[in-house]
């Protein structure tokens, strides 16, 4: 069984965005870009990750995201964000979390 889970949160005609998930939890965020020879991605993780950690993500990320929709492509180029979760903000906010412009 695959360590980590995909949940596609838009898809455009070239483009896609996920959330990922590790069990339970967020592991982060990858936000993948289809180009004509090459796909770029930006990986965001948190802080904490390991090297071996984002190693493993990345090979999952290719190959059952990437290779599935861009088989043919010349290269894969991830960029790695390590950090924190700051919120999620929207105009669609509800008034019970104005202010910290947070949504859960």
């Amino acid at each position: 069984m695959p360590r980590y889970q995909f949940e596609r949160q838009a898809r455009t005609p070239s483009s896609e965005a996920f959330i990922i998930r590790s069990g339970e939890d967020d592991a982060g965020r990858v936000d993948i870009h289809y180009g004509s020879d090459e796909v770029t991605a930006t990986l965001c993780l948190a802080e904490n990750a390991t090297e071996d950690d984002i190693q493993e993500l990345i090979g999952e990320i290719d190959e059952r995201l990437v290779m599935t929709a861009e088989p043919f492509r010349d290269d894969f180029v991830v960029t790695v964000w390590l950090g924190r979760e700051a919120g999620v903000y929207s105009e669609d906010i509800d008034d019970e979390t104005e202010g910290n412009g947070h949504q859960e």
